[in-house]
C-alpha cells in the first residue's frame, strides 16, 4: 500500500483553511454590520454589540491562528 505524500506541509494547510474561514468571517461580519446597522430599529445597541464581536472574535482568531493565547495569559499557570 503506497503511502500518501503531500507536496505541502499538514501544518501548512491547516494555517491557509483558518486564513480561508478569516476570509469569510470578515465578510460575513462586514455585511452582517452593515444590515444591523441600516435596518435596525434599536441601532443604538449594534454599536456596543460589534465592538465586542470584534473583539472577541480577533482574540480567537488570533489564537487559531499563532497558537498564542495572549489574552488569557494572565489567567494561566
Amino acid at each position: 500500500m503506497p503511502s500518501l505524500v503531500l507536496p505541502i506541509a499538514t501544518g501548512t494547510l491547516v494555517a491557509y483553511a483558518l486564513y480561508a474561514v478569516l476570509a469569510f468571517w470578515a465578510i460575513f461580519s462586514l455585511v452582517a454590520m452593515y444590515h444591523w446597522l441600516k435596518y435596525s430599529n434599536a441601532s443604538w445597541v449594534a454599536y456596543p454589540a460589534i465592538a465586542v464581536h470584534i473583539v472577541v472574535s480577533v482574540a480567537l482568531v488570533s489564537y487559531a491562528l499563532s497558537g498564542n493565547a495572549f489574552f488569557l495569559t494572565p489567567y494561566l499557570p
